[in-house]
């Protein structure tokens, strides 16, 4: 609790500030799934982590030219294969975000908002992620319980301080690891309010749902509303799981709902051929879209 304690200290602190800003699995293909409807800038930034470290994050910000003067924002967190593409073969860049990152940062700006995507293993040592099957291996620097939500505080503390972003409304989502970094970020177990300190709203991309156990006694439970998306037939996280972790936080009133799809695999919505080129995929990707849209959008706008 130590951790949360900085936490909301350092968000209460911050939470509003208008200050000017400082300064995968994916397909091989590096092109994006569908040429942007509106010119997008992409920005890079550094910030700190809210950690205990104060670690400096490097993020990736999206904004289109015809955003709206104060603009609505999300935090995007990458999964365990990190924020850059299998094929940026060491050259860690806005170039070299995978596909996935790249496509949902562009979605998100075109829809109005100002999108960071947070590169939480680059800056301690690990841009290339990590491969499926090893996540008994995988340092506690980069635990998705309990330091990677402070990363998505950081990057919610960051956007506060620029000016072209309404602090009062940032939505998280993630990815996997990222996912459950997001589930983590939105429970409602840390100091402070978090409904006026924390995000508005988050969304969950196939996340593993056991969280490190953190919440079998009590039960999870949600400070904003949460949604979360997987197949049925993900191949590195369990569906049941997550039904069950929903099932149980809906009974202790939790704002929280998920959407299981028939077929559809871990990375469902990558658009990347090998993950659109099942039917199931593909379908799943277009309804989750959707649905994370308007979803953003009725909470966010």
């Amino acid at each position: 609790m130590a951790l949360f304690r900085t936490l909301a200290l350092s968000l209460a602190l911050g939470a509003f500030a208008l200050s000017p800003a400082a300064a995968q699995d994916d397909d091989d293909a590096p092109a994006p799934a569908a040429a942007p409807s509106a010119e997008v800038a992409v920005e890079r930034v550094s910030f700190p982590s809210v950690d205990d470290a104060k670690t400096p994050l490097v993020g990736y910000v999206f904004k289109a030219a015809n955003a709206p003067a104060k603009a609505p924002a999300v935090v995007l967190m990458h999964g365990r294969a990190g924020a850059y593409s299998s094929a940026a073969k060491g050259v860690y860049t806005a170039e070299t975000l995978s596909m996935r990152h790249k496509w949902w940062a562009r979605y998100w700006a075109e829809r109005g908002y100002v999108a960071i995507v947070v590169d939480g293993f680059g800056p301690r040592g690990y841009p290339g992620g990590f491969a499926a099957g090893t996540y008994n291996d995988r340092p506690d620097s980069i635990n998705e319980v309990t330091i990677r939500p402070l990363d998505a505080y950081g990057a919610l503390k960051y956007l506060r301080s620029r000016a072209d972003v309404d602090g009062a409304r940032v939505g998280l989502m993630g990815w996997s690891n990222g996912g459950s970094a997001t589930l983590a970020a939105m429970a409602d177990d840390k100091v402070g309010d978090m409904r006026k300190l924390g995000f508005k709203a988050g969304l969950s991309f196939y996340p593993g749902c056991g969280l490190k156990k953190r919440f079998d006694a009590k039960g999870y439970t949600a400070y904003a509303p949460v949604r979360v998306f997987i197949g049925t037939e993900d191949e590195e996280v369990s569906p049941k799981l997550c039904q069950e972790l929903v099932a149980r936080s809906r009974k202790l009133g939790s704002d929280v709902e998920l959407t299981v799809y028939p077929g559809a695999t871990h990375s469902f919505d990558d658009p990347g051929k090998k993950r659109q080129s099942v039917p199931a995929n593909a379908e799943a990707a277009e309804d989750a879209r959707e649905k994370a849209g308007a979803f953003f959008d009725r909470l966010l706008k």
